[in-house]
């Protein structure tokens, strides 16, 4: 049990350090010498939990990955409507975002010409959760009159797909302030009249202190 744990914790601290290591370099400069010397483990380490650099990149994907659906499911689960639930799952994803090196490399690791094969794309996977809840909101009526799912699932995506890529560089962007103005923004063309008065742009968790 204990070399199981020890095990584990390499691992977990070999996905870190690459993650901080292609988020720093790119994933076409990062070496697995530098991985492993932040990481603070052997070459020989490394290799036995990762084949190559690929494997390291899918192991970010996967890792960033699991937290995108926990996000997902902790949403679904907690929030009063589908709608609110997209609201709060998009603030969970922004305060990821700002503080985990992981997840910000992941959605990078998997976007971008050219792929590379297995790399996990993680904008592929938000955007398929946004439309469904939409399409549960839809069915359930709650969308403004003339606004289709597909429409919606399109100005969601687009932008927090954006708001993820800017906030590479400034984190501004994927602050909660940034997000609510968002939200205010969208909401009154998005949701219905009866719906709308129930929303909270700001999200029904009690957030953590995030900057901006």
């Amino acid at each position: 049990m204990v070399k199981q744990e020890r095990a584990a914790r390499t691992r977990e601290s070999l996905v870190r350090a690459a993650a901080e290591v292609f988020a720093q370099d790119g994933f076409a400069l990062a070496s697995l010498t530098s991985i492993s010397r932040r990481a603070g483990v052997s070459n020989g380490a490394l290799h036995f939990h990762f084949a190559s650099k690929q494997a390291l990149a899918r192991g970010v994907g996967d890792e960033a990955a699991a937290v995108v659906r926990a996000i997902a499911a902790s949403a679904q689960a907690g929030s009063p409507g589908p709608l609110q639930q997209l609201i709060d799952a998009t603030h969970a994803l922004m305060e990821r975002l700002d503080r985990d090196v992981v997840v910000r490399a992941g959605f990078e690791l998997g976007s971008g010409p050219p792929r590379r094969e297995g790399a996990v794309d993680l904008r592929g996977q938000w955007q398929d959760w946004v439309e469904e809840v939409l399409e549960d909101a839809e069915r359930e009526g709650v969308l403004a009159r003339g606004v289709s799912a597909a429409d919606a699932s399109v100005a969601v995506v687009a932008a927090t797909v954006g708001l993820e890529q800017l906030g590479a560089q400034d984190r501004t962007w994927t602050s909660a302030k940034t997000l609510v103005r968002f939200w205010d923004l969208l909401l009154p063309r998005l949701a219905s009249a009866d719906v709308l008065r129930g929303l909270k742009p700001a999200g029904t968790a009690a957030a953590a202190p995030r900057r901006g």
